[in-house]
């Protein structure tokens, strides 16, 4: 698909979408639920959907309707021998280790990007907890077979926030009161409180020590039915705040200000851009700064939350000056490797981004030029574009604009509703 976004001022209101990370963990967790879970505000994104497919695989029983996800679950009891995580990262990290909780041995495969982002770490962690695994010198497909034996072990915390998601679900699960897992140098804590707000929130109870152990501490009987809301999506919402920033006023609805989420960050970013904020009962109302101080360069700390590279690099083509992003050594195995794709996009619309070391920096100001980029497969990227085009010289047209629906399906249509002329071919 073919998305042509045209030059505009965004206006109105908009409503965030669903966090991915949110509705992937709270799926993990009823499945994991023996009873009954009511997901309210599910996500609709494909690895959402590749989410409700794999629980479903692994033994639940799953019914939809436009506002709420009914989960039934009596643990995980496979009904095949092949799951498949989509595009997901997250997915394919957090479910292999519940997966491994069951005897039955299974082929786990992804799709896409996934195919080439490194997964040494099953091959490390999972004969350690009893677990058969044969990879494909640490890339998918997997096969492997429980069950999982939850034991004290250390886990290098750098190689992935997502695989010790699926580490303490599964360990939670279990029931293994003694068990402790060690972790060394955690990147993304945010995702880690994440994962621990959703996993206390079902009634498990996991405490961590300054992020360095987690222990699992006994816990009264999970209730026989649970309902859990999905927060609004910082990372997408990201993108509508951008938008704002730069081409609003809108006001953006469904956000949690007290939210775990690592991209909560990105509103730091957006005040020293010195772009206008105001908290409201209802939204965060947000638009370009005042018109004797235009938006300026900024600089963030992006280790803890490189989602948040995309859109801030949309923000910052805009601000005046050179703006610096630190953490750029989180982006090679994401879709893409998306410090050189940024580099590589953000050229064709005039905006030159110099790559040193850890850091990125990008000269903003300069002028957003018509011109034809290229997603690179990446949902992030692609949306990127789609803002900073709020503010070209004429009309971007973004290939393989399909992208977005990985986590955000509704991004086109969203700008269309804020005023923005889309064409999709």
């Amino acid at each position: 698909m073919r998305a042509i976004v045209y030059p505009g001022n965004v206006t109105g209101e908009q409503i965030a979408p669903a966090s991915k990370s949110s509705m992937q963990r709270a799926c993990a967790a009823a499945l994991l639920h023996v009873g009954n879970t009511t997901i309210l505000n599910p996500g609709h994104s494909n690895d959402d959907l590749a989410a409700i497919d794999v629980i479903q695989k692994l033994g639940a029983t799953v019914v939809q309707t436009a506002s709420q996800l009914n989960v039934t679950s009596q643990g995980v009891q496979p009904i095949g021998t092949e799951l498949n995580c989509g595009e997901s990262g997250l997915g394919i990290r957090m479910f292999s280790p519940i997966a491994a909780m069951s005897t039955t041995p299974m082929l786990i495969q992804g799709a896409g990007s996934l195919l080439k982002r490194p997964m040494h770490f099953f091959d490390t962690i999972f004969p350690l907890l009893g677990i058969k695994i044969n990879s494909q010198k640490g890339f998918l497909p997997i096969n492997i077979q429980g069950p999982l034996k939850p034991v004290t072990i250390s886990v290098d915390g750098s190689l992935s926030s997502q695989f010790l998601t699926g580490l303490l679900m599964a360990y939670a699960a279990s029931d293994s009161q003694g068990s402790v897992i060690h972790v060394s140098d955690l990147k993304s804590k945010p995702y880690i409180d994440l994962t621990l707000a959703v996993l206390n929130a079902f009634g498990w109870n996991v405490q961590h020590h300054n992020y360095e152990s987690f222990e699992f501490l006994p816990h009264a009987p999970l209730a026989d039915t649970i309902e859990y809301t999905v927060e609004g999506d910082w990372s997408g919402a990201a993108f509508l705040l951008v938008a704002g920033a730069i081409a609003g006023p809108i006001k953006v609805k469904g956000l949690q200000l007290n939210s775990t989420q690592a991209d909560k960050a990105v509103m730091q970013a957006l005040k020293s851009s010195n772009a206008t904020i105001a908290y409201e009962a209802d939204g965060i109302l947000i638009g370009p700064s005042s018109t004797s101080i235009e938006l300026t360069a900024f600089e963030f700390d992006a280790t803890d939350c490189p989602d948040l590279f995309p859109p801030l690099v949309a923000l910052a083509s805009i601000c005046n000056g050179v703006s610096k992003i630190k953490g750029v050594s989180r982006l090679a195995h994401k879709e893409s490797d998306r410090g050189l794709t940024l580099q590589t996009e953000f050229a064709k619309l005039g905006i030159n981004i110099i790559l040193e070391g850890d850091v990125m920096k990008i000269h903003g100001g300069t002028g957003i030029q018509l011109n034809t980029v290229f997603s690179h497969h990446d949902h992030r990227i692609a949306m990127a574009c789609g803002v900073a085009a709020l503010r070209a010289n004429g009309p971007v047209e973004i290939m393989d604009a399909e992208s977005i629906n990985k986590s955000y399906t509704d991004f086109f249509e969203h700008l269309v509703q804020l005023g923005i002329k889309v064409q999709l071919q």
